[in-house]
């Protein structure tokens, strides 16, 4: 086995970072020994390293096959920022540019081409990359969102399947396949489309372990909760709705509640689109509302909010579009707001299909989702479940492991469903068993003469729902299975025998009267903010100069890291994650003279702090500060202003303070008429969201109120 000692350097030298995330190294290691690889990474594990890595280690051009301009641009434009020479060639360009271009890539001058799949294959291109093959050599083809490949997968793209004349055309140049998402079909398929040889498969795990997950119900108090989420987020929001109209109208009505909200769907000019995908991603725009058009590949690190304001259409994409989020591993939040309106708009659109077997599918992914929305498992152990990953559950963020509904024992109504599956000779769907097991009298039951199997019957005291519950459980905890070709047949395995032989309990979270809750999904780390903020500033003015987005510069790791460890010199600076060797070059004099002069301003003496946080206290250096400043008698608004921070930032540390049970005087920010009135609200409402219990209370009562009194009250139930 050939070792490679050398990589982490050239990691550090070119991409600014210490270390390989997992599963990066062996695949960098693989691509180097020209194997063909296929590699199924999630949404911010890192894939394009894999690629981009060997690309500058090997001789000749690596070419990148990517499906959208947008993508393109966005990591071409992130590998210049590294002083590494990648080029695209696409339609946005004239003739005088692709010319140019392609002179620079002969000359040997260009380590990596991105290209779409339609011009890779055009009749006028493929005689170029011959010249290139001869001239200078290709390293490698580079398959980004390989899924696009197969009809199995969520986002099927017909020109993809040409791909495979490449391998014809270039049989010993290697294939890389890389996607963030495939179910074992999909895999499959990629390989064999793409005609890879015996490759090196990659399966990442797909857990995204930084994202919140939760499903609430779409009440009529949506709108007000979502508008509350998306002023307690800090960064940037995508907000999916199903239609065009559905985008407009949120967008409207964000805009007329003052919240910096775009739109973007299929009905806008090119132009419309494009402009304001580019002002989200540069930060001039906080919140993008649109239809799944928007996003496949968007590179943006710094999303912390994906809301589903209308349910997804199937599990793979939802698992996509959601892992748009805290791609850059820091905490952030995907929510579902569920209700069955949405699944008859879905229907609708499933109903225009015209290949029947397409229609079967869908209404099967379909049928996923729900159970995926009404789910009382961990979300992770339903999601992983259908990617084929194993996840024991309890992950400790999503709703229904942060609050938990009764357990209960259900291991007889188990076998009893496993046996009819068993009697039922494995070949019905989960209506039919449940309609056995409740003996009802339909043509179906009556026609395969399942009236007088011995399961017949025998679980009339449970209703259809709580069988389904049982049903949609064994699934999601893998006791049975179900086929994938549009028919969802049951089917049992090793583990539903174990079930029927007494061997395995089976519990189940049992549905109880759904509570909505407005705790944050991880805490966020805090920071001194003035200097974040300070930071953040000149990065948006260097990006704006470059015209490229914020990210670009730095993500917003490094900056935290900037912010804890506030280097003196350039030597401390380049010891950051994330600070390559030309982009200290770039700016690092620029962000220590920052720091510098924030230091000056603070009278804190110029030397390294190793941490922002006090080490004998549960609560953050910042909240400590308030802490101490409410201590002194100051309100909400006199603290904000002394600290410089936001009404809103203060009120959170506050929260926090009374959460951790710090001495945080309630009578001195609630007056007691209001603390009481508002205990008993939450005493007969129970903890849902703050919009109702506002409006039960009425005008003179403030959000802020209630969230302080609330947390009092939340800690004093927890005891």
């Amino acid at each position: 086995m050939l070792q490679y000692p050398h990589l982490e350097q050239a990691l550090k030298y070119h991409f600014g970072y210490d270390q390989f995330r997992p599963g990066q190294r062996q695949i960098i290691e693989d691509a180097l020994q020209n194997r063909d690889l296929m590699v199924v990474m999630p949404t911010g594990g890192g894939k394009s390293l894999c690629f981009q890595l060997p690309a500058l280690l090997k001789n000749g051009l690596t070419v990148v096959v990517s499906p959208l301009i947008a993508l393109m641009q966005d990591q071409v434009e992130a590998l210049r920022n590294n002083n590494i020479n990648a080029t695209f060639l696409n339609s946005s360009l004239n003739a005088y540019k692709v010319r140019s271009r392609e002179e620079a890539i002969l000359s040997g001058k260009v380590k990596l081409l991105y290209v779409a799949p339609e011009r890779l294959l055009s009749e006028r291109f493929l005689p170029f990359l011959d010249l290139v093959k001869e001239k200078i050599g290709i390293s490698s083809f580079a398959i980004d969102e390989a899924h696009c490949v197969s009809e199995w997968g969520h986002d099927f793209r017909p020109e993809y399947r040409q791909l495979k004349s490449l391998r014809k055309r270039y049989p010993d140049v290697p294939t890389v396949a890389l996607t963030a998402t495939a179910t074992d079909r999909v895999r499959s398929d990629i390989i064999q489309q793409l005609g890879l040889k015996q490759p090196s498969i990659h399966l990442a795990s797909f857990n995204r372990e930084n994202l919140y997950y939760e499903v609430r119900p779409k009440t009529k108090y949506a709108y007000a909760e979502l508008l509350e989420l998306i002023r307690e987020t800090e960064g940037s929001t995508i907000i999916y709705s199903l239609t065009r109209k559905k985008v407009d109208e949120l967008t409207f009505k964000l805009q007329n509640d003052k919240v910096i909200a775009l739109p973007y769907h299929a009905g806008l000019s090119d132009e419309e689109r494009s402009s304001n995908q580019t002002r989200f991603i540069r930060d001039d725009v906080r919140v993008m509302v649109a239809t799944i058009a928007f996003g496949m590949g968007i590179n943006k690190p710094d999303v912390r909010l994906v809301v589903h304001f209308d349910l997804p259409r199937n599990i793979e994409s939802y698992y996509q579009e959601s892992g748009r989020a805290g791609r850059d591993g820091e905490p952030s939040r995907c929510t579902i707001f569920f209700s069955f309106g949405d699944v008859k708009t879905i229907e609708w659109s499933i109903d225009q299909k015209t290949d029947p077997q397409e229609q079967l599918i869908a209404k099967q992914q379909l049928r996923q989702m729900i159970d995926y929305a009404e789910g009382t498992d961990c979300r992770r152990t339903i999601q992983l479940g259908y990617f084929g990953e194993r996840f024991p559950g309890n992950c400790g963020n999503c709703d229904n492991c942060r609050h938990p509904k009764p357990v209960q024992d259900w291991t007889i109504e188990a076998m009893k469903f496993l046996s009819c599956v068993a009697r039922c000779k494995e070949r019905f769907g989960m209506l039919h068993i449940i309609d056995v097991l409740r003996g009802a009298k339909k043509d179906k039951i009556l026609q395969y003469e399942h009236d007088k199997l011995s399961t017949y019957g025998i679980g009339k005291d449970r209703t259809v729902d709580e069988w389904r519950m049982l049903g949609r459980s064994l699934l999601h905890q893998g006791l049975i299975e179900q086929t994938s070709d549009g028919y969802s047949v049951l089917k049992l395995n090793a583990l539903s025998w174990e079930v029927m032989r007494k061997q395995r309990t089976v519990s189940l979270a049992v549905t109880t009267v759904q509570k909505i809750t407005w705790e944050q999904g991880s805490e966020k780390a805090e920071v001194a903010e003035i200097l974040l903020q300070k930071l953040r500033s000149l990065r948006k003015q260097l990006a704006d100069e470059q015209s490229v987005p914020p990210y670009v510069i730095f993500h917003d790791s490094t900056l935290k890291l900037m912010v804890q460890v506030q280097p003196q010199n350039l030597t401390e600076f380049a010891k950051l994650s994330g600070v390559g060797s030309h982009k200290l070059a770039q700016y690092g004099e620029k962000f220590i003279t920052e720091i510098r002069a924030y230091r000056q301003e603070k009278g804190l003496q110029n030397k390294s702090v190793t941490s922002v946080s006090s080490p004998n206290s549960s609560s953050s250096y910042t909240e400590l500060q308030t802490l101490q400043l409410h201590q002194q008698g100051l309100n909400i608004a006199q603290i904000a202003k002394k600290r410089n921070l936001s009404p809103a930032t203060v009120s959170n540390h506050l929260e926090k303070l009374i959460e951790k049970n710090q001495p945080v005087d309630l009578n001195q920010l609630v007056p007691l008429e209001h603390q009481q009135k508002i205990w008993q609200v939450l005493e007969v409402l129970g903890d849902i969201s703050l919009t109702p219990i506002k409006e039960q209370l009425g005008e003179s009562y403030t959000f802020d109120e209630i969230r302080l009194v609330r947390c009092k009250w939340r800690r004093e139930n927890r005891k």
